[in-house]
């Protein structure tokens, strides 16, 4: 791990530690070094700008005596800015504790959102008091932009997925609310994500989704892996990875490497073989606890893609693999139980929720017991629980 990935990692954890240790934090690595963390992360979630006029809000971060100024410049339809703090005509001062927007930006989604900073609108003198109102307005939304970047949003997933140009929602997919639902127990930790396939036709880098991740898992760090070179997408919290999920060699590589992962995301090829391949490879590396995601279930019925035609899929497509998780999470209630040891999945698989073309598999321990082999109908028969078989 590098200098700079370590340190954003801790920063991230610092965002549910105690003041004292974020403080410790701070004075182990540096105010400046810390800021640069926490700006690249408001930069990044920012909302779009809607002020017409270019504004300059400076953002103070203190930290006991010292005190560390950003200075934003904020227009519509141009990105975010940092400008020199000599440069700008500042409009408006916004003053936090370091303590307090790392918090804001890596604590709890239910952090609060007011009450932890001071606002200091700066003395104006337009040359026509009539300009007066258009740039009090332009430096509102302005402020309002940058307080935007400066914490967890409440996201709606659809909406998210369609911000960022993903087909998760409102295309030929509705998988959204699903995600929704499944992923909210995980949105407040420091996950580690992996997604199988990064998008992009011919000549376009793709990525739409890792930034829908990188923005609902605010303290997450999320990986994709594409058969082609998309490291131009790499930011902090967002690495771009190459290689072929069909590769168990390479898959593993990787999952030593990155892993062990919280979520992985097949959206990949959608070839049944490489579906079943990338599971098998991947899942031992996803923590107990974690979630193993498999998209576009229909290619299971495309013979082109190595599916089943007819209304039964095969054992050898993506249904199928699922078919089989059922069965290995009820292995102990099986008749011809064996005393060799569970396979991995039959071990490991808590949970497979199948939703339209999607499927959420649970990793934890499969650890509860069947019925006793010894508990056979001699057994109930002489427990008069049950009558003798009729001669």
């Amino acid at each position: 791990m590098s200098a700079e990935s370590d340190l954003l990692d801790r920063v991230i954890r610092a965002g549910t530690a105690s003041d004292a240790e974020i403080s410790e934090l701070v004075e182990e690595a540096g105010l400046d070094a810390v800021i640069g963390v926490l700006v690249d992360e408001v930069l990044f979630r920012c909302d779009e700008p809607v002020n017409a006029t270019p504004v300059d809000i400076a953002l103070d971060l203190t930290h006991g005596t010292e005190r560390r100024r950003t200075v934003f410049r904020i227009v519509r339809d141009e990105p975010i800015e940092i400008v020199d703090a000599e440069e700008p005509v500042i409009r408006r001062e916004l003053r936090m504790d370091v303590r307090d927007l790392v918090r804001r930006l890596y604590g709890r989604a239910d952090h609060r959102r007011a009450g932890d900073f001071y606002d200091t609108f700066l003395p104006t003198r337009p040359e026509h008091l009539w300009e007066l109102p258009a740039i009090l307005a332009a430096t509102n939304q302005a402020s309002g932009t940058l307080l935007s970047g400066c914490t967890v949003p409440h996201v709606d997933l659809g909406a998210l997925s369609v911000a960022h140009g993903s087909d998760k929602w409102a295309s030929f997919h509705w998988y959204t609310a699903h995600y929704q639902k499944e992923f909210a127990p995980y949105r407040d930790q420091p996950v580690r994500l992996l997604e199988i396939g990064i998008g992009g036709f011919e000549g376009e880098l793709g990525g739409p989704s890792l930034k829908m991740w990188k923005r609902y898992f605010h303290r997450g760090a999320v990986f994709g892996l594409d058969l082609f070179d998309k490291s131009a997408l790499n930011q902090p919290r967002l690495t771009a990875l190459v290689g072929d999920q069909g590769d168990t060699e390479t898959l593993v590589a990787i999952a030593e490497e990155h892993g062990p992962f919280d979520i992985v995301i097949d959206d990949g090829s959608h070839e049944n073989e490489h579906v079943r391949t990338s599971f098998d490879s991947l899942f031992p590396y996803v923590r107990s606890g974690g979630l193993y995601v498999i998209e576009d279930l229909q290619t299971s019925y495309f013979p082109r893609f190595g599916g089943t035609a007819g209304d039964e899929a095969g054992p050898q497509t993506s249904v199928g693999l699922l078919k089989r998780l059922l069965d290995d999470l009820h292995y102990q209630e099986q008749e011809a139980r064996t005393d060799e040891p569970p396979t991995v999945t039959q071990d490991a698989v808590v949970g497979v929720r199948v939703y339209r073309n999607i499927a959420f598999i649970e990793k934890g321990v499969n650890g509860e017991n069947g019925i006793p082999r010894w508990m056979d109908d001699e057994a109930w028969v002489a427990l008069g629980a049950i009558p003798p078989a009729a001669e």
